[in-house]
């Protein structure tokens, strides 16, 4: 089977197609969709400045304080007090962490179904699933609107990989590729699993497209949820329901060879040293290295760059360059790029066929009817991170949606994990580029949910952990972020972020910078979010202070939600380790509750 071009695989990709199912039709405020920002009438477009802060157009940002238990648990029943004490004392011992999977079976079997779902609404379920379904979550979102705290809400049920959860493309058969690949960029049954001892990462393997679709449904389901249970919410997704594993991980590979490729001619150049965007390789010689290389003719290196906004000011930084992968359109031959390890030209697309081609479009038409569906009913979309083979995929395909959907306002958010060495590259990286083509960044900062799963996978593979080698390098990571963002913020940038975090610290240098900044709470570009059941001393008092806050809230069937609860022990079991300060403060509520004479009044 003849390999499609470069061009014809990214630009056919997200050529506007009809929806796979269920089709809404496109807002007003959407712009016609394309990869290349040049096609699209993408660039700089500063909108007209917002009017000077004035004394009296804001009050000054509210104190908050987060050791005062009557304020932060305001909002709970005594039941709910003492399921919490309950709850996050059993989750701090760690043998029961360890073996979670093995005791829920155990109880199911002793118990029987119908005692044992009792015991879970009663206990782990009640604490951290707001619900089965979107009728019975609505209380508890009201009650929290009550207080000030919108929901992030996520369906959270998860697949079980049965028999189809390895599939290989038509490419690999046909190449070997499977064994060829870079070995970040493989796939490993051990992982991405939530079964076999190793809890993974909430992703959902299978053999169907038809899967995909039912996954969007499901999806579209907790978008109409999010507009009737929480004003100005948003709702979760995972791009591993919407395409093939197996997909992200190839294209992954293939974004990532590109870039370190430019990383490559950069250090040839002598810019190794230089921050990213600061690396800016002249054209001619970058014309003349390639055709060194023979990679491609000096002629057909010029044809890259007509008619595109790419190297018009004869340098190209790697945004350029990613730009060129999207948008090039004369191309005779698949590209080829050197061999890490032997420097003689491979093909970049050799394991990108016309099989993985047909996905990408297919991922993009339904990211496109969700994206659609949540600008109409005034809800925000958030991809959710994972793993990091599959993340550069991830990323791509959200920039790509929210170059369509965030022209006016921010529907669409990236997450970005900051526990990765690459956080702060890519995250610089996607506001220049939001930037300079005049759309609104939006990202929710994490630390990142699978330390222990990539550590283990990079050590059984042999590749380079790529993740930061201690807890207090993430914290520096994070907050050299977050600050960053804060500043383009100050500077009017289309830009805002969801402090995403159950660390204290990280939310009062928050504040502390807001206020340094004179970022108001009013102006919505910093929001705070907290997982349903843990921190409600800091969620809380910020939302009753004005402060934009919410919970992340799931909600499914009790019985196909254990993964889900079992996954989050796993993930969670340091923080609850380190959540003192949250019992403690839970019993200073009960025993103020007590001998205040009316125990029944908050």
């Amino acid at each position: 089977m003849a390999l499609p071009s470069a061009a014809r695989v990214l630009r056919a990709a997200v050529r506007r197609c009809d929806p796979p199912s269920r089709p809404r039709s496109a807002p007003a405020a959407a712009a016609p969709r394309g990869l290349s920002p040049a096609a699209a009438g993408a660039g700089p477009r500063p909108g007209p400045p917002p009017p000077p802060r004035g004394a009296e157009r804001d009050p000054p940002s509210p104190a908050v304080d987060f050791g005062d238990s009557r304020e932060a648990f305001r909002s709970k029943s005594n039941a709910e007090l003492l399921r919490g004490l309950l709850v996050l004392g059993l989750c701090a011992v760690e043998p029961l962490v360890q073996h979670n999977q093995q005791l829920l079976q155990l109880c199911q079997r002793v118990l029987g179904q119908t005692l044992f779902e009792r015991l879970m609404k009663m206990t782990f379920y009640g604490q951290f699933v707001a619900g089965e379904d979107q009728e019975a979550i609505k209380p508890l979102l009201r009650r929290n609107q009550a207080f000030g705290v919108g929901a992030v809400l996520d369906y959270s049920v998860e697949e079980d990989l049965g028999d189809g959860r390895s599939r290989t493309s038509a490419a690999d058969k046909e190449t070997g590729g499977a064994e060829k690949r870079e070995k970040q960029y493989r796939v490993h049954l051990g992982f991405g699993d939530h079964h076999g001892g190793i809890t993974g990462a909430h992703s959902y393997f299978y053999a169907d497209e038809a899967k995909c679709d039912r996954h969007m449904e499901t999806f579209l389901r907790c978008i109409d949820a999010s507009r009737g249970c929480s004003e100005d919410g948003f709702c979760a997704i995972k791009l591993t329901a919407l395409a093939r594993p197996q997909f992200l991980v190839c294209f992954s590979e293939v974004l990532v060879k590109w870039r370190r490729f430019f990383h490559r001619m950069a250090a040839e150049e002598g810019l190794a040293g230089r921050a990213v965007l600061d690396k800016k390789l002249q054209v001619e010689k970058l014309q003349e290295a390639l055709a060194n290389l023979g990679i491609v003719s000096k002629a057909e290196i010029q044809q890259w760059f007509t008619g595109e906004n790419v190297g018009t000011n004869g340098t190209v930084d790697l945004l350029d360059w990613n730009r060129l992968l999207d948008s090039r359109t004369k191309l005779s031959r698949p590209l080829l790029i050197p061999n890490r390890k032997t420097g003689q030209p491979e093909p970049l697309l050799s394991r990108f066929g016309e099989e993985e081609e047909q996905q990408l479009k297919r991922v993009l038409q339904r990211m496109d009817v969700l994206a659609r569906s949540a600008m109409e009913q005034g809800v925000r979309l958030m991809v959710d991170a994972e793993q990091s083979y599959f993340q550069p995929a991830i990323s791509r395909l959200a920039v790509e949606t929210q170059r369509h959907f965030n022209r006016s306002q921010p529907v669409i958010y990236n997450t970005h994990q900051c526990y990765l060495r690459e956080a702060y590259n890519n995250v610089t990286g996607d506001v220049e580029l939001s930037h300079r083509e005049g759309w609104h960044f939006g990202t929710k900062l994490v630390r990142g949910a699978y330390m222990e799963q990539e550590k283990e996978r990079a050590a059984q593979m042999g590749y380079e952990d790529p993740i930061n080698p201690t807890y207090e390098k993430t914290n520096e990571m994070y907050h050299r972020c977050l600050d960053y963002v804060l500043e383009k913020i100050k500077q009017r940038w289309k830009a805002s972020v969801m402090v995403a975090t159950h660390n204290e610290d990280t939310v009062k240098f928050t504040l502390h910078r807001m206020k340094e900044l004179g970022i108001h709470p009013s102006d919505k570009k910093v929001c705070f979010g907290q997982l349903l059941g843990m921190c409600d001393q800091i969620t809380f008092p910020l939302g009753q202070a004005g402060f934009p806050v919410y919970k992340y809230v799931p909600f499914g069937p009790v019985k196909e939600v254990l993964p889900y609860l079992s996954r989050r022990a796993q993930e969670n079991r340091g923080i609850m380790q380190r959540a003192n300060r949250e019992r403690d403060l839970l019993w200073k509520e009960v025993k103020r509750r007590l001998l205040s004479g009316n125990p029944f009044s908050p």
